[in-house]
């Protein structure tokens, strides 16, 4: 190996790292605008949920909830697969309704699932909401 060569893979890779830059905002690929705080959801829709923080519900995993038409034994739970984008990394989980999910040093819940469960109907998917604290 020559001396110039020694000296030349060191300088590029310098070089190089120079130009690789670190976002100051979430990452975020959508092109829908990104909901405010508090805000009701649907699928693929994302929301702040801190300055630092976006979740964007990607599917139903679960939703075994009582219907608010029955009695039951089991309240049942209801879990989405979330993605969440924050400065320079995302992360897909599943959120469980009222369980907060630390990552990173953000703690993001799914607070809300809209509409209740019917005993008498299935919900359609396009009908469902989502809200994050």
């Amino acid at each position: 190996m020559t001396k110039l060569a020694l000296f030349a893979a060191p300088a590029l890779a310098i070089a190089l790292s120079a130009c690789a830059t670190v976002p100051t905002s979430p990452v975020v690929d959508s092109d829908r605008d990104i909901l405010s705080r508090d805000a009701l959801v649907p699928f693929n829709q994302p929301v702040w949920v801190s300055n630092a923080l976006i979740a964007t519900p990607t599917g139903l995993i679960e939703d075994s909830r009582c219907p608010e038409n029955a009695r039951c034994i089991h309240a049942g739970r209801a879990v989405v697969e979330t993605r969440l984008d924050g400065i320079g990394w995302r992360q897909t989980v599943e959120l469980e309704l009222g369980k907060p999910y630390t990552v990173r040093g953000e703690t993001v819940m799914l607070a809300t699932v809209q509409p209740e469960n019917q005993a008498d109907r299935q919900t359609p998917m396009a009908d469902y909401r989502f809200a994050y604290e």
